[in-house]
């Protein structure tokens, strides 16, 4: 790894510093902070904790005395000062080891524990500059993370917001990474981050499954034509205001927070029919296949039969041991894929179209205050697909984080049938079918997910989202056509759920 000189020309630079590193960090760093008196360590540090609590006024005291001063920030943080310490096996003492289990340690006059402070670590040295600061930076591991902060902090320059602060901003489980800054009005812009994720091993005929889903393109160019496209049809999408194409860097319009919801957290269902209408209209807009604009132009890849097929057998490799306590014999597999054949067969691939893939909650934010389509922001398409225009229909009617009842399920779905008919040739009785089989594909996939997501990754949380896939799954397994699948899901331990 290298060594990185930052000119930080005055007071304001460095706290500008801090906010990007802020951005960059991650449970397990250790910052050793190293420098004269005056050389700006402090003003450093203030900076840093203050962008991770996103509090631009905490009280940020010196630990000189201290010695540790602990912060319970989003990411938690401490603070040490080591100036007064005697021996390195203090910071033992002070609890080191189990700040960094916790989040991220801090650690001014480093120098005087050495010894004990040789591991990989985050280094950077002020060294004072006319009337400012150079910061010496040598990150190991982390070098990437924080030179993609930096190249960020450039592109918010080139864009005219060169002072802005970053602040988090709530994401979805890809290796997208959004942010929000202030406007010179105060209005707050989105900030998006399009960072390549590692393709994980082969899984289906040699390619991993990001390849065969066709999940987290590394670019923001299916973004930049998908975006282009609905705003260039009359839907709220948000608008592009500044883009890096190179490093996939975007400043987007906020579209607001609006919600779906009422106070006491159930669903509107007036705002579920309108969305369902607006969902109508993208589908009779012809968007698609290949999409163009904002300098780019994309070819929306096929939900086919394979990306079809691997979703769907999550819920075999995941959810089926979780029920079960065993994996699936290879006669189940067999059975599986077949009946999924037989149902993906029965797909009318003449009426496929552009499908958003997660048309849903929190992905659609309401603007009461706007008129027409302008009401119904639209988010997250960058993953989209050419296929069963019912998908997105399943993934607003049977909403994965909203319990849906199922009068407000018919109710939307009505209200998309009603708008479609307005167009020739619209086919009710085959795409209700349709309907049921991607809302089982979707929610099978779905189970699986959430499982994984508990067992891989340590995410307990979304075990509380099961009974409300299980219900959405028994809902629709009674349809035509689906004998099959219902008859396989009772052998998994699917069975009556309440929600």
């Amino acid at each position: 790894m290298g060594m990185l000189k930052l000119d930080l020309p005055d007071e304001k630079a460095t706290r500008l510093f801090g906010n990007d590193l802020a951005r960059a960090l991650v449970r397990g760093d250790l910052l050793l902070l190293s420098g004269d008196l005056g050389a700006g360590k402090s003003t450093l540090a203030r900076a840093l904790i203050r962008s991770l609590a996103q509090d631009p006024d905490l009280e940020v005291p010196s630990p000189t005395f201290t010695l540790v001063q602990a912060y319970d920030t989003p990411l938690p943080a401490s603070h040490f000062d080591l100036y007064r310490i005697n021996d390195p096996s203090e910071l033992g003492e002070l609890g080191l080891d189990e700040s960094l289990e916790a989040g991220i340690a801090l650690i001014e006059w480093p120098e005087k524990a050495a010894s004990a402070l040789a591991g990989p670590a985050i280094r950077i040295a002020l060294l004072m500059k006319d009337e400012g600061r150079v910061a010496v930076i040598e990150a190991g591991d982390a070098e990437d993370r924080i030179m993609r902060s930096l190249a960020l902090r450039g592109f918010l320059a080139r864009s005219g917001h060169g002072s802005a602060l970053r602040r988090p901003f709530a994401g979805d489980a890809s290796p997208r990474v959004y942010g929000l800054i202030a406007d010179e009005t105060g209005n707050d812009l989105v900030v998006m981050d399009q960072r390549e994720a590692p393709a994980g091993p082969p899984v289906w005929n040699g390619k991993p499954y990001r390849d065969v889903a066709h999940t987290t393109n590394p670019t923001v160019h299916p973004f930049v034509a998908i975006d282009t496209a609905l705003i260039a049809n009359g839907f709220a999408a948000p608008r592009i205001l500044h883009s890096d194409l190179d490093r996939n860097f975007l400043i987007l319009e906020h579209l607001g927070n609006g919600s779906f919801l009422d106070e006491n957290g159930k669903p509107l269902i007036d705002r579920y029919c309108f969305a369902a209408e607006v969902l109508a209209d993208i589908h009779m807009a012809g968007i698609g296949p290949v999409v163009s604009g904002g300098g780019v132009s994309w070819t929306v890849p096929q939900f086919d039969r394979d990306a079809l097929m691997i979703e769907a057998l999550l819920a075999l490799d995941w959810y089926l041991p979780y029920r079960l306590g065993r994996a699936a014999t290879d006669s189940e597999r067999a059975e599986f894929m077949a009946i999924w054949d037989d149902l993906f067969a029965s797909l009318n691939k003449s009426a496929y179209g552009l499908v958003l893939r997660d048309y849903h909650s929190p992905n659609l934010i309401w603007r009461g205050d706007r008129d027409g389509r302008d009401r119904l922001g639209i988010l997250d398409f960058q993953d989209a697909l050419w296929g069963p225009n019912a998908y997105d229909l399943a993934s607003l009617a049977q909403d994965a984080r909203i319990t849906i009842p199922p009068e407000i399920e018919e109710a939307a779905v009505s209200a998309y049938f009603s708008r479609r008919m307005q167009m020739a040739g619209f086919d009710a009785q085959r795409t209700a079918r349709e309907f049921a089989v991607m809302a089982l594909q979707r929610n099978t996939k779905i189970l699986g997910i959430f499982v994984r997501l508990n067992l891989r990754d340590g995410k307990p949380t979304y075990l509380k989202h099961l009974p409300r896939i299980e219900s959405y799954v028994l809902r629709t397994l009674p349809n035509p056509g689906l004998e099959r699948l219902a008859a396989f899901y009772a052998d998994m331990g699917l069975g009556a759920v309440t929600i």
